[in-house]
């Protein structure tokens, strides 16, 4: 070990072979997380014993029609072997979980909306995880039960592995315009669902659906002797019912109301048409004073009309959400695909303005109608909003740790040379980040066919990496110094001390390696392992085989005064 490492720093062309080494494999790293042959991502797939259906129909649906979605979806589940049971609730949301917390669950009451829990048998008692099976059963209950009613969406809802997120791609838009904001909804809706990876799309507003008003009319009800009340009573009792009388009850204090209405069949208009709304009407009767019956339809006057939808505002401007989510893919690399296909599309109707540069709302887009001259603003949120600030955090800890590291060494050393040692050798630690997660991916897409990705917690990983990889170096600097301090030749010096200290630092990297191996098996923290094991193999190479040859061309070893002015120990910081 002592004569390879001293061939290595007394010779020029072994030094420059080393360094094209290292530096070859730096690029070809760096290079793989662009050409995306590493992916990136917020946290993994965590394969969970529960997830939950979100069943919307359109705005206008009757509770049946909702039941209807819900049973069709509950028979295609009741096929698959791993599903212990089901819970089904109409109208409402189910019980709050983590997931919930942020979708607003707690807040369904429409008859338009349901939610189905799905309980799985224990994750570690079946072969396929949990978002396997949302990945397999999602095209197969989509395609059968969407399409019973129109404007009806089938959501699946896992549990995250991190932070709950309103959903994993969120696409707000602002503006003062509600009619534009509708339409250009539609048109991030279609650019969406044209993107590859991305499934569960939803508008999360109203629908916009023809109704009819039943007005009675004042003038006619006094002519044909009847009265207001009574037109009002058996309108309101034929689509609705009311209260005609009460029950009194020794169990309870108050009185029990007894509440009159038609049958679901008689209440309910099958084709929602005028015309058969003005039959029902004709067949409802009233008796007037004189004794004679007054059908319903001619005191009462039918306007069709629209609905109003509900208005949605965040920070007091009104807002049009659509979410959607990532099929077994990273929603980094939809998001910049949906982007440019959300331009191209807009850019019919709209001066852009991509807001490039504004921190973590870089992707944002600012349009303004050709015509009208009205603004929206595309805001990007869901959990590709929190991957961001994850990862520009993350990046803000690992550039201040390099700076203060840098800095503590310039005090200690009194040399920013060998300050610059420290830093590169912990800064190449990354080579062995990213080759492992390559590596690790390959590894996975083989047995499992999912792939491992780059995560916030390779991140942490990388990063607490820094550390061992500088105390690495500075084992071989201090001890080269007092080597050279003692008469020894600084080549000779580089090559004893990177030869003593091999074994503590080989040591220091088995500990590591070995403590991260369960770590690495672990679904959410895997990465960290990973990250852990491989660059601790790359930091230990580079320490043993760089930092000698960074240390011979520094020339700053010599703790002499009068020795600095020599050729061999000249200080060139």
């Amino acid at each position: 070990m002592e004569e390879r490492i001293y061939k290595i720093v007394s010779s020029k062309s072994a030094q420059r072979r080393v360094g094209f080494i290292v530096l070859g494999f730096l690029i070809f790293s760096l290079m793989m997380i662009p050409t995306e042959i590493v992916l990136a991502k917020m946290l993994p797939g965590k394969s969970a014993n529960t997830f939950t259906i979100y069943v919307d129909t359109a705005t206008n649906s009757t509770i049946k029609q909702t039941k209807e979605v819900v049973e069709c979806v509950s028979s295609v589940m009741r096929k698959e072997e791993n599903v212990q049971n089901m819970e089904m609730f109409l109208g409402q949301g189910a019980p709050l979980d983590y997931a919930g917390l942020v979708k607003g669950s707690t807040f369904k009451s429409l008859k338009n909306q349901a939610e189905i829990v799905i309980n799985l048998s224990d994750k570690h008692s079946r072969d396929e995880p949990s978002y396997m099976m949302v990945h397999r059963i999602r095209p197969i209950i989509q395609n059968k039960c969407e399409s019973l009613y129109k404007g009806t969406t089938v959501r699946f809802i896992e549990m995250p592995s991190g932070p709950p997120t309103f959903a994993t791609i969120v696409v707000n838009l602002y503006g003062k315009n509600s009619l534009l904001l509708r339409d250009t909804s539609k048109v991030v809706e279609e650019a969406l669902k044209e993107t590859e990876g991305l499934v569960d799309i939803d508008i999360m507003q109203d629908d916009v659906y023809e109704k009819y008003e039943i007005i009675p009319n004042v003038e006619k009800i006094i002519s044909s002797n009847l009265g207001v009340n009574q037109v009002s009573e058996i309108l309101y009792m034929a689509f609705k019912g009311s209260v005609i009388a009460t029950k009194n009850s020794t169990l309870q204090q108050d009185q029990i109301p007894i509440f009159v209405s038609l049958n679901e069949e008689t209440k309910t208009l099958e084709s929602g048409s005028k015309r058969e709304l003005e039959l029902k009407l004709s067949r409802l009767k009233l008796l007037n004073k004189q004794g004679i019956m007054v059908p319903i339809k001619e005191v009462v006057e039918i306007i069709p009309t629209v609905a109003n939808p509900t208005i949605f505002k965040k920070n007091m401007r009104n807002m049009v959400s659509v979410t959607a989510e990532c099929d077994m893919v990273s929603q980094v690399y939809p998001l910049m695909d949906a982007r440019e296909l959300m331009i191209t599309k807009l850019e019919r109707d709209f001066e852009i303005d991509r807001l490039i540069g504004a921190s973590t709302y870089m992707f944002d887009l600012a349009l303004v109608h050709k015509e009208s001259g009205d603004k929206i603003l595309l805001r990007w949120d869901g959990e590709m909003k929190v991957s961001l600030d994850t990862f520009r955090d993350l990046g803000g800890a690992f550039i201040a740790a390099l700076v203060l590291m840098f800095l503590l060494m310039v005090v200690y050393y009194k040399s920013f040379a060998l300050s610059g040692i420290v830093l590169v050798g912990s800064f190449l630690s990354i080579i062995g980040v990213i080759i492992g997660h390559y590596i690790t991916d390959l590894i996975a897409l083989f047995f499992t066919g999912v792939h491992f990705y780059l995560t916030a917690t390779s991140l942490i990983g990388f990063i607490s990496l820094m550390g061992i990889s500088a105390r690495s170096s500075l084992l071989l600097i201090d001890f080269t110094k007092s080597l050279v301090a003692s008469g020894i030749e600084k080549n000779r010096a580089i090559a004893i001390s990177t030869a003593t200290r091999a074994k503590p630092i080989l040591l220091t990297a088995v500990a590591i390696i070995l403590g991260s191996l369960l770590l690495a098996t672990d679904p959410i923290f895997g990465g960290l392992g990973i990250a852990l094991i491989f660059g601790s193999i790359a930091s230990t190479l580079v320490s043993l085989f760089y930092i000698p040859v960074l240390m011979a061309k520094a020339k700053a070893i010599c703790p002499l005064e009068e020795d600095m002015h020599s050729e061999e120990c000249e200080l060139k910081d």
